[in-house]
């Protein structure tokens, strides 16, 4: 009849497969008789489900630098066939957590832990190396190697290997200078010999998104990992250096730290502190933590620096912050 749809033969027909559900971490899914043409009258659909966050969604193992399982203390998660490399805790307590689902098991692991741990993989945005034992005499025939950055005398190697270049070979009690590698790892090899130790060493390293200098008239910055929790065990610093004769004014756009002590009433766990010139001996600005609105500082000379200090646990969103200089 007139206005009457007539049937076609481009119906889809009874087992063509039409939508579903995908789960695999990865796929792919087409039209019916693609890349022929579609049928007409025809609706799919297709419900992507896939776990959320890392692939590590079934049955895994995590590393937590300290002993609860506070997101910014997480290290890393594992799971597969790849061993997790050796790691260091900031303090004398680590936490190790395994997890198995209701399907599919495996072998498993087997690890082992030391006590005055001597080298190891540091996945921090900044922390402390300390040769063992110190401040008491190192051991003799101690060699500790550290790997800082991705997963991968007292020697530097600028790379992930100890066959990359040297960047420098120390002894004896003169500090060695402020080291900056050009790649993303840096490694630390210390050796003691057969007799006479001493104190050691104590060093700190940060990476780049944890110190920071800017130099231009106007920008901005945040915490690591912001707007996302940021790790605890932090001490990070931003230097604005503009010109002789310029000021520097900052705003903060938004701050959520841990809060204050309920004790004290201060800000003695992790906090934001801005101090007049370019080191912290600077004249104190202000300090703030929790979630505090703070009004504009301005520096009295031609920098300021911002500094950030978290502590073992309770890891917030962190802030982020504009600057702009002005004579």
């Amino acid at each position: 009849s007139p206005g009457k749809r007539t049937s076609h033969p481009l119906l889809c027909p009874p087992g063509i497969k039409c939508g579903g559900v995908l789960s695999a971490p990865a796929g792919n899914f087409s039209s019916p008789n693609f890349p022929e043409p579609y049928p007409y009258e025809t609706e799919c659909t297709w419900l992507i489900v896939v776990a959320e966050g890392d692939p590590c969604a079934y049955d895994y193992l995590q590393v937590y630098n300290g002993a609860s399982r506070d997101r910014g203390n997480l290290l890393g998660t594992f799971c597969g066939r790849s061993p997790p490399p050796p790691f260091s805790s900031a303090w004398h307590v680590m936490a190790v957590v395994f997890r198995s689902d209701r399907h599919v098991a495996k072998r498993g692991f087997a690890a082992a832990y030391q006590k005055d741990a001597c080298g190891g993989q540091l996945t921090g945005l900044s922390g402390e190396i300390t040769s063992p034992r110190y401040p008491e005499s190192y051991p003799n025939d101690a060699e500790c190697l550290w790997s800082i950055g991705g997963a991968g005398g007292m020697a530097l190697f600028d790379g992930p290997t100890t066959a990359t270049p040297h960047l420098g070979r120390y002894c004896g009690s003169a500090r060695p200078p402020r080291i900056v590698s050009s790649a993303p790892h840096l490694r630390i090899l210390f050796k003691s010999d057969f007799n006479i130790g001493g104190r050691g060493f104590k060093a700190y390293f940060y990476s780049g998104e944890c110190q920071e200098v800017f130099t231009a008239i106007k920008g901005n910055f945040s915490s690591p990992q912001y707007p996302n929790f940021y790790p605890n065990n932090l001490k990070c610093q931003w230097r604005v250096q503009l010109p002789l004769g310029y000021r520097v004014k900052v705003f903060f756009l938004d701050v959520e730290l841990e809060g204050r002590s309920s004790l004290t009433g201060h800000c003695d766990y992790d906090h934001l502190a801005a101090f007049d010139g370019g080191t912290e001996d600077g004249s104190l600005l202000g300090r703030w933590c929790g979630q505090e609105s703070p009004a504009p500082v301005t520096s009295r000379s031609n920098q300021i620096l911002l500094v950030l200090h978290t502590d073992r646990n309770t890891a917030k969103r962190g802030f982020s912050i504009a600057y702009v200089g002005g004579k």
